[in-house]
């Protein structure tokens, strides 16, 4: 397990940063779900790094997660990403991010030189007043063909197909049996 990546507390992040800050690091911070971390994610958390020095994760909690995409999700519990993230060696320190934080709190307790994001994340006029609190908004193109809610949207729809086809098997069978009991009286 990689304890030392993982932080507790935002007062606590603010000091590692500001540690940083104080050693001249360049400061890079991105936040996300990375439910069901796949290679598009590892891409995104590399590349985020190349922007700086040190590299900090939010990690969007359960409770988050379920307000913005509903009640399936996440699949994987919030204390297995955020172990998850931080065996990815671009990765120097994450955090679990509460849904009733306050707008921004994670970036505003960082400060981070650049603050990466994906296009969905922010609109214009959010990135204008995030450029306020950091140095620098850097939005990044999704780097997988498929993201994790449209790889579980297959795997249900490929279920349903299965389990449409078993029970349509067993109704026809069903019908069958029925019309032969009724020829017979």
């Amino acid at each position: 397990m990689n304890e030392e990546k993982m932080v507790s507390s935002y007062d606590k992040i603010a000091d590692i940063a500001n540690a940083y800050r104080k050693l001249g690091k360049k400061i890079v911070l991105t936040q996300g779900s990375f439910d069901m971390l796949h290679i598009g994610h590892g891409r995104y958390l590399t590349t985020a790094k190349t922007y700086g020095d040190v590299l900090f994760v939010g990690i969007d909690s359960d409770e988050k997660i379920r307000h913005r995409k509903g009640p399936d999700r996440p699949v994987v519990p919030e204390e297995e990403r955020l172990e998850m993230v931080t065996y990815i060696s671009a990765v120097d320190h994450a955090i679990v991010k509460e849904l009733g934080q306050p707008k921004w709190e994670l970036i505003k307790r960082i400060k981070p030189d650049v603050l990466i994001a994906t296009k969905e994340t922010y609109t214009s006029i959010q990135i204008k007043q995030l450029e306020k609190i950091c140095g620098k908004v850097i939005v990044l193109e999704p780097m997988a063909t498929t993201s994790t809610s449209a790889k579980l949207r297959l795997v249900q729809m490929g279920m349903a197909k299965k389990i449409s086809k078993t029970l349509s098997t067993r109704i026809i069978a069903t019908m069958e049996d029925v019309i032969e009991e009724l020829k017979a009286l």
